[in-house]
């Protein structure tokens, strides 16, 4: 049940009850196929980056081998136009721009998460530049028509292979966070289909308490205000929260409520965020809030 936020003139504290809470996540098929091993079973604790399922990919194991063999022979007609058509140069070009590419993208990535500076970012942007108009100049003296042509297949041909590869990769499910299984789905045999759900986790090592407040009591609320939780389980122990969320609108108060006449009150949802590392609080405890 939940009660309404309460307290009298001697008492500075805003007090509430609820039910303890926690983030479940459903964690999903990216490929379709038959589900070769579970690696977990409900109550396993997992964390971010465990394997929690693998599905059978035999099936693209092949399909990569052939577009592999289908990339490289792209790859050798491409180069062969080239060489035809500017010869060293225009390969060298190729290379240098391949290599600019490469270059970038992995300097890209590290200025994203603030492993360069922007000045390291900016040179290797500089450089891409350089090779690609150096490139184009070389090439623009070769048969055009047929050098774009090579290249587009070529191009799909990789993408193809990046593609079966990805395929491969997410058919290992890894789990996106920490937490417990409390649900699987799925069992080793069956077929899954992109989208399918396979396991839910619960995360526990942060759970919430959602209170409701009356509409004078609100203008005491504010987002980071702390709050003592008391747990019936734990009689001797005080869990500390903070408010994480406070609801815009006003809404009738939850019928779970203790009686009629408050459930005719209109409220405001505040949730408080509670560290549980130790995973002592548990989804589903009576839980009463003081908010300081």
């Amino acid at each position: 049940f939940v009660l309404l936020g309460c307290n009298n003139g001697n008492d500075k504290n805003i007090t509430a009850s609820g039910t303890i809470e926690a983030t479940q996540v459903t964690v999903s098929s990216k490929v379709v196929g038959e589900i070769k091993r579970l690696r977990v079973d409900e109550g396993s604790s997992v964390s971010g980056g465990d394997t929690l399922v693998e599905i059978n990919h035999d099936l693209q194991d092949i399909e990569l081998r052939q577009a592999e063999a289908n990339f490289q022979a792209t790859e050798a007609q491409y180069r062969l136009i080239l060489k035809g058509a500017r010869q060293e140069d225009l390969l060298q070009a190729d290379a240098n721009l391949q290599n600019a590419k490469n270059d970038y993208e992995r300097i890209e990535g590290l200025f994203k998460e603030k492993s360069v500076t922007q000045k390291q970012f900016d040179d290797a942007k500089t450089r891409l530049v350089v090779a690609e108009q150096t490139y184009e100049k070389l090439r623009r003296g070769a048969r055009s028509e047929e050098i774009e042509t090579a290249l587009a297949r070529r191009e799909q041909a990789r993408a193809a292979v990046d593609a079966i590869q990805k395929r491969i990769r997410d058919a290992t499910v890894i789990s996106p966070c920490d937490g417990i299984v409390t649900q699987k789905i799925v069992e080793e045999g069956e077929n899954v289909m992109t989208g399918g759900a396979l396991v839910r986790i619960t995360q526990l090592n942060k759970v919430h308490l959602m209170i409701y407040v009356t509409e004078v009591e609100l203008a005491r609320v504010k987002i980071g205000q702390a709050a003592k939780v008391s747990i019936d389980a734990f009689p001797n122990r005080t869990f500390e929260g903070k408010i994480m969320y406070i609801s815009p609108n006003a809404e009738f108060t939850p019928k779970n409520v203790q009686t009629k006449d408050d459930r005719t009150k209109l409220v405001f949802g505040v949730k408080i965020e509670i560290p549980n590392e130790d995973q002592t609080l548990k989804p589903g405890m009576p839980a009463d809030a003081s908010l300081q």
